[in-house]
């Protein structure tokens, strides 16, 4: 290699944190056709796959550890605790790797083992807890009482959806032109809806903002119908116009038409966004609508739930 190419290679290179964030906004193709939304409206995809760690929770997985640090709150070499379902404890064993941090992380035991697999392969030490989420969240906070180490706390941070304020919203406004007239996200923290919403509705309050929880009967990975006594401390109802449930079935179906219709390959949370997109089309022509696809679907490979026969999905239609 020349001088001259060395030269303009170094230029190229970056660091890991600048290269979460600034996902692509895809046009679904195939799927608004076969749903017989009209032309003129448009579904899309905010590919959040395409971080580092892959998935949404990079953006708060970062913000909330640098802006710990900018506060003094820790420092590298503190040992850090939290309470996930798999996508959040994932982005912060990348960050807490990268700026060095010893990480312990807690989930329910019934998470998928890609999600264990990934979270290990970045030093994090885990405690898979058998009753639950809301019992692994309580797990983590009684291990910072007893002096084990600091929780940042996803749920309660506001750190969190200041991610999505500063970065998510105001990549769709830019990626629309201005012309987004809904936007539909899953809810788990309920991170990524607050400070999406928070910074669309400043740009133009009648901006539609659709939440999405399972039903009763549903269990999606990434999306929780939260007991009042554990509902995130961060969320604030006022920022969201509707909140619909999902059906699990319908989510899965929907998460195979992504792949087959579309080449976008993701897990149930997304498939219940693209549902609700569907939903959300089918009654306001002309809308600009986006949403949330939260990760990759390579994580859900051995639940199964890819070999389903496009018969079987044509009945759950």
């Amino acid at each position: 290699m020349s001088s001259t190419a060395n030269a303009n290679f170094i230029t190229q290179v970056t660091q890991l944190a600048d290269c979460v964030g600034q996902t692509p906004l895809v046009r679904l193709q195939r799927l608004p056709a076969q749903e017989e939304v009209t032309d003129s409206t448009q579904l899309l995809a905010k590919l959040e796959g395409n971080n580092p760690a892959g998935s949404v929770k990079d953006r708060p997985a970062f913000n909330m550890i640098y802006q710990a640090e900018q506060r003094g709150d820790i420092k590298p070499g503190d040992m850090l605790i939290e309470a996930t379902s798999g996508n959040t404890g994932i982005a912060l064993a990348m960050v807490a790797a990268m700026r060095g941090y010893p990480i312990t992380l807690l989930m329910p035991t019934n998470s998928t083992q890609e999600r264990k697999d990934a979270m290990a392969a970045y030093g994090a030490v885990l405690i898979e807890v058998d009753e639950g989420m809301e019992a692994a969240r309580d797990m983590a906070l009684q291990m910072q009482a007893d002096g084990k180490g600091i929780v940042l706390d996803q749920f309660n941070n506001p750190d969190n959806s200041q991610a999505h304020y500063l970065t998510t919203g105001p990549e769709l406004w830019q990626q629309t032109g201005g012309k987004i007239t809904h936007f539909i996200s899953s809810m788990g923290t309920t991170g990524t809806i607050t400070g999406v919403s928070q910074y669309l509705k400043e740009q133009n309050p009648d901006i539609q903002i659709i939440g999405l929880q399972p039903d009763e009967e549903a269990s999606i990975a990434g999306i929780r119908r939260w007991p009042a006594a554990y509902m995130p401390g961060i969320y604030n109802a006022d920022l969201v116009d509707e909140v619909m449930d999902v059906d699990q079935k319908i989510a899965e179906v929907y998460m195979r038409k992504l792949a087959k219709l579309e080449g976008i390959f993701a897990g149930v949370s997304s498939g219940a966004a693209a549902w609700a997109a569907v939903q959300v089309a089918k009654a306001n022509p002309d809308a600009v609508i986006a949403f949330i696809v939260c990760d990759r679907g390579d994580r859900y490979l051995s639940t199964g739930l890819y070999n389903v026969n496009d018969a079987d999905d044509s009945a759950s239609d």
